[in-house]
């Protein structure tokens, strides 16, 4: 969701630059980046090893906290659709394709940016499914939020096609067994079997995504 259908990552690297302020510290642009995608304790100890700080557990779900308030603070206003989103979802919507949303947001911070997205796609529901970050057990990379999704929405991964902009996402995706579209924003994404890669999702379509399908299944079927 941040960063794939929405301009909302940098509200994320905001708060963590702010967290690192008050630990004392400037957090690097490179730990920035490697954030990008990953869980609230993944992040955090990205952080702290960039500063050289350690936090016990009672401190690291406090900064977990205030991360949290910080973002939902920079979401009071109207999301940014990143080039070509908007227009993909309502061309899935149009169709009647089933579509999950599958984020390592907080369920009440993903329902921030969703009530948006929603108000600019009226009518049906922007998405069938949605599984945020704080109802699965394991996060991505870990393929478990794509494969809960898919059971959801009682799919085949075979038949699915995931829309990734972070190394993490574009793993957990090829990991569940998908066809992976990865758009990058703040992260550069590396090759790998199963990836179709694209600068930006502006004139996809779901035919498109087809081909995104025929390129995964050429992979399997050369291994």
């Amino acid at each position: 969701m941040d960063g794939t259908l929405v301009e909302t990552e940098q509200h994320w690297g905001e708060a963590m630059f702010a967290l690192a302020r008050r630990l004392g510290g400037e957090m690097s642009p490179e730990a920035r980046e490697r954030t990008v995608g990953t869980s609230m304790r993944t992040s955090l100890g990205i952080l702290y090893a960039d500063l050289g700080v350690s936090r016990g557990e009672a401190e690291m779900r406090a900064d977990g906290r205030w991360i949290e308030d910080a973002v939902a603070d920079l979401l009071t206003g109207p999301v940014t659709w990143r080039p070509g989103a908007r227009e993909l979802l309502t061309e899935a919507r149009d169709a009647a394709l089933p579509t999950a949303l599958v984020t390592t947001t907080p369920r009440r911070l993903a329902d921030l940016v969703l009530a948006q997205i929603q108000r600019d796609l009226p009518g049906l529901p922007a998405f069938d499914v949605t599984v945020c970050g704080d109802e699965v057990p394991v996060r991505k990379p870990d393929p478990a939020p794509y494969l809960q999704a898919m059971a959801a929405l009682g799919v085949d991964a075979a038949g699915c096609v995931v829309l990734e902009d972070s190394l993490a996402g574009v793993t957990a995706g090829v990991a569940a067994g998908a066809a992976v579209l990865g758009v990058p924003s703040l992260q550069p994404l590396p090759p790998m079997p199963g990836l179709v890669l694209r600068d930006t999702l502006a004139g996809v379509r779901l035919a498109d995504l087809a081909e995104v399908l025929a390129a995964r299944d050429a992979v399997d079927a050369c291994t």
